[in-house]
């Protein structure tokens, strides 16, 4: 039996509301989690949000709230965000809740009892917009001789009581977990970034904070306790573990959080080094097993440009899944970017793939084939007949893609997935068009049967394999044509199915286009 399968998301920072690029992520990882539930496998699938930190409390005193009504309130539009895409979490995580300020607190205790943790004074330089410390070193320089951070964000010289984690003892092992795991970073890129960075030397971490008061309180013990609260990244990371039940569930922990499990993070790559050296520098402080992988996507680009409040090109993705359609959009999303590197879009190039691929390919082969059926069979499905060798040609075409399909995404590749999928679409149209069932109708009646069922089992495999990047849509012709619940997983592609499907007294009833065209209205041209 294979491993449980645990899969987070990067928690999303809730001081505004959602854009396209929290939804790129999200969409990916809930692909990759279907996909894995499909194989059949134990998924533990959560994301949420990061509430805690200094840009929360700033934003909320400008508003005149409390941080905590700020968090509730911008938290909500993240969670009816992943609602509205159908993202299909597990868990969705509030670093607020008190079950996560136990953890927090537990790990911290946990690397405070390994010596990891002293009292010290910090001065250095503070992003507040990337809740990160800086080296002077690293430091760009901006207009006027203002000092910028390496994502060109301001930076305060702060200077404050802090306790450090001794993250340079962690240099060495940490080197030695990326020699020993190649594929703990990925791409190959970030990964060798990083390396590059731990290499160059690490300087003990801030981890408590005294200018402000929201956020998990360092538990306590000490005196100066009393005023601190965890820098916000000791508190965001942890969240992967409370979910998997730490400290309070060891049954869960051990399932969802265990030695050599298959642990993945899908992460933005701007906080790639949070969660390769940071993250499992505590992990292995703390004692914990550490994650199989993290994967650092690349951003999305509006026409190929960065998108920023003050241009006006922020997209909303509730606008652009109304707009377009959840499924076109999903497709598109996972379609059109190769995971791992940045990626554009716009209004043309989203119509453009979903009414290529969807529209014109797949669902007017999933139509044509079905009314035919529908109306000229009264609905029974097609079986026997004469067969030929193009049958069995495309039915070993259609399984292959379906293997390709399943190891693409196991590679956390869902483009070169969806390519794989296309190439089987692309076959079952040649095959129509060079079979022409209307044509044999009145030409070889029985000829016209087998060809009927070769491709009823073939829309059939190609909407199971395709449910992960589609899941509505494909759920909804899978519901029309028939197929039980318990055939839609990986293993239902051998077509057992059908010969079950057709020796029942199932009718099929006029199909319902799935992909309606889409069109670009004036303002988008």
């Amino acid at each position: 039996m294979s491993k449980p399968f645990t899969l987070t998301t990067a928690i999303s920072y809730p001081n505004g509301r959602p854009h396209i690029g929290h939804a790129y992520e999200a969409i990916a990882s809930d692909a990759i989690a279907r996909f894995q539930r499909m194989m059949g496998r134990d998924v533990f699938f959560q994301t949420g949000t990061d509430e805690h930190g200094l840009k929360m409390d700033q934003t909320a005193r400008a508003r005149g709230i409390e941080p905590r009504a700020l968090a509730d309130e911008m938290s909500s539009y993240f969670k009816e965000m992943d609602d509205a895409l159908n993202i299909s979490y597990d868990r969705f995580i509030r670093t607020s809740e008190p079950a996560h300020h136990r953890a927090s607190q537990a790990i911290w205790q946990a690397m405070e009892a390994n010596g990891d943790l002293y009292l010290g004074r910090y001065e250095g330089w503070y992003s507040v917009r990337d809740e990160a410390f800086y080296d002077e070193k690293e430091l760009i320089d901006g207009e006027g001789g203002t000092r910028l951070s390496p994502q060109g964000t301001p930076v305060e010289w702060t200077v404050e009581e802090s306790w450090f984690f001794r993250l340079s003892k962690y240099q060495q092992p940490l080197l030695d977990l990326y020699a020993a795991q190649p594929d703990f970073i990925r791409p190959d890129s970030r990964r060798n970034e990083i390396m590059r960075f731990v290499e160059g030397g690490l300087s003990d971490l801030s981890v408590s904070r005294t200018s402000f008061d929201w956020g998990v309180k360092v538990p306590g013990g000490h005196e100066s306790d009393t005023s601190h609260v965890m820098y916000v990244w000791v508190d965001a990371l942890t969240n992967y573990i409370t979910g998997c039940g730490y400290p309070d569930d060891p049954e869960r922990m051990a399932r969802y959080w265990a030695e050599g499990g298959d642990i993945i993070h899908i992460i933005g790559k701007d906080i790639v080094r949070f969660h390769t050296v940071y993250w499992p520098a505590f992990l292995m402080s703390a004692k914990l097993p550490l994650p199989k992988q993290v994967f650092g996507h690349g951003f999305l680009l509006n026409r190929g440009e960065k998108m920023s409040k003050s241009v006006g090109n922020v997209a909303d993705p509730l606008e652009l899944a109304e707009r377009f359609g959840v499924d076109q959009l999903r497709y598109f999303l996972l379609s059109e970017v190769t995971f791992g590197n940045d990626g554009s879009y716009s209004a043309e190039a989203i119509i453009g793939r979903a009414n290529s691929d969807l529209a014109n390919s797949f669902g007017n082969l999933a139509q044509r084939t079905l009314s035919f059926i529908a109306k000229n069979l009264d609905g029974a499905l097609p079986a026997g007949g004469a067969s030929d060798p193009a049958d069995a040609e495309l039915r070993d075409f259609v399984s292959g893609a379906g293997a390709d399909f399943a190891a693409a995404m196991g590679d956390l590749a869902p483009s070169q997935a969806i390519e794989a999928w296309m190439k089987a679409v692309f076959a079952c149209n040649a095959y129509i068009d060079a079979q022409a069932p209307w044509a044999l109708r009145k030409t070889d009646p029985d000829r016209m049967t087998a060809v009927l069922a070769t491709l009823y089992q073939a829309i059939g495999n190609l909407a199971i394999i395709i449910q992960p990047v589609i899941p509505a849509s494909a759920t909804a012709l899978l519901d029309q044509m028939g197929l039980p619940a318990d055939a839609r997983g990986r293993a239902a592609i051998d077509g057992a199915w059908y010969d079950a499907l057709s020796s029942s007294s199932f009718i099929l009833s006029p199909p319902k286009p799935l992909f309606p065209r889409l069109e670009l209205a004036e303002s988008e041209g």
